[in-house]
């Protein structure tokens, strides 16, 4: 049970309504998450100031992949629903891409080694090891596309924390953390 009462979008603070209205449009629904970060203008708003420019620095591919992984380390049922929701629905990857990215893992070599460095990230709170840097690096990551997988992986924590703490009703198709 959500240990927060979610409010509805009118009961939210004039100052997250251009962000709820975005992701209203973009999803065609107000998902709980968004509603519960519309509660705190400055946590939503800095959410959407880090999503933005971010959402530009792969292809739909490799960020869902990111956002299955982190989400999968930090056992976010919710995240997992949403991020599957997605991922299968407007990034159009596959049932089978989507359980291989959640354990860290791609058909694609280049997905591959983002998705296994942000799980190594999150797993190793951050203290990566020389090899997993050589491994992402191999794929043809740079310097600065590593430091965006790393704030992707942190943008997708943030999402994750405020679902567990607050145990948000999942508002997806459910997907649990242990059907990876």
């Amino acid at each position: 049970m959500t240990r927060i009462a979610i409010p509805a979008v009118d009961q939210t603070p004039d100052a997250s309504r251009p962000v709820l209205d975005t992701v209203t449009r973009q999803l065609k629904m107000t998902p709980n998450l968004f509603r519960i970060m519309a509660l705190s203008p400055a946590a939503l708003n800095g959410w959407a100031g880090l999503q933005g420019p971010l959402s530009k620095t792969f292809d739909a591919k490799i960020r869902d992949g990111i956002a299955l992984a982190v989400s999968q380390v930090n056992a976010c049922h919710y995240c997992l629903s949403a991020h599957t929701y997605v991922a299968s629905t407007m990034a159009n990857i596959s049932d089978d891409e989507i359980r291989r990215n959640r354990l860290g893992h791609s058909e694609h070599p280049r997905t591959e080694a983002a998705v296994a460095f942000a799980k190594k990230l999150m797993q190793t709170r951050g203290k990566v090891s020389d090899d997993d840097f050589r491994k992402v690096r191999e794929a043809g990551f740079s310097e600065a596309n590593i430091v965006d997988i790393i704030a992707l992986s942190a943008q997708f924590t943030m999402t994750n924390l405020i679902n567990n703490a607050f145990d948000t009703e999942i508002d997806f198709p459910v997907v649990h953390p242990e059907a990876a």
